[in-house]
């Protein structure tokens, strides 16, 4: 099965960074946070390092940047680190594409599981959910990917009308928890062991153009657990 969409993020040093600093601030969207929480222990414990992150919406963390604040590590989708090489503000020599995440369904844990085996059934499951959570179109990489998809279902106008835009991290997968909202689309990685919210689903592919944005041609969605 192919995913609703993918979101690929990279990791790349900012110019200034020093090799043989002892603090290291990281900036990074949402998605690779529960990844970052299991392994950055050992890695502080190996290195002798001390890692600090701000995790926000991509949008917001460019906010930061365009006034000026900084940080040795950037964690962010391919294109938008791609437009930071171009103006000379990252290493390009220091960076890895590392990780593909599947935008997938969530729900709360014990509620049934809508069938979103088709395109068709996806769309269906939308139109009958009393409640939908995401993160706002524009603000970050999966919020704008909906935003298109539900354009291209045909959908637009009636999942406005009950859809909250918020992302996970920030307060989404808890509306999922506490009953608010009866599904959840985010990264996967962004509901992966959030108290009170199944183990999502990979969604198919409908009717609209994703890719891996480093490759420029489609690929397959992981599927659960990532």
């Amino acid at each position: 099965m192919k995913g609703l969409g993918s979101i690929v993020f990279s990791a790349a040093m900012v110019i200034s960074m020093s090799a043989s600093a002892s603090e290291i601030r990281v900036f990074s969207g949402g998605a690779p946070q529960e990844v970052f929480a299991a392994l950055v222990p050992k890695f502080e414990r190996q290195s002798g390092h001390k890692v600090t992150f701000v995790y926000e919406v991509i949008t917001a963390l460019r906010e930061r940047i365009a006034r000026g604040e900084t940080a040795d590590v950037l964690v962010m989708p391919v294109p938008v680190l791609d437009g930071y090489a171009r103006e000379g503000r990252l290493r390009d020599d220091a960076r890895a594409t590392f990780g593909t995440v599947a935008v997938s369904v969530a729900v709360k844990e014990g509620a049934a599981k809508p069938d979103i085996s088709t395109q068709e059934k996806f769309r269906a499951a939308m139109l009958a959910a009393r409640s939908v959570v995401h993160a706002t179109p524009g603000k970050t990489p999966s919020g704008s990917h909906l935003g298109k998809v539900m354009q291209q279902l045909g959908i637009a106008d009636a999942m406005a009308k009950k859809t909250t835009y918020r992302p996970a991290l920030e307060g989404g997968v808890q509306l999922l928890a506490e009953g608010k909202a009866d599904i959840g689309i985010y990264p996967a990685s962004e509901v992966a062991r959030r108290y009170g919210a199944a183990s999502p689903e990979p969604t198919p592919d409908p009717a609209v153009a994703y890719a891996d944005v480093s490759k420029r041609e489609p690929v397959a969605s992981p599927r659960w657990p990532l």
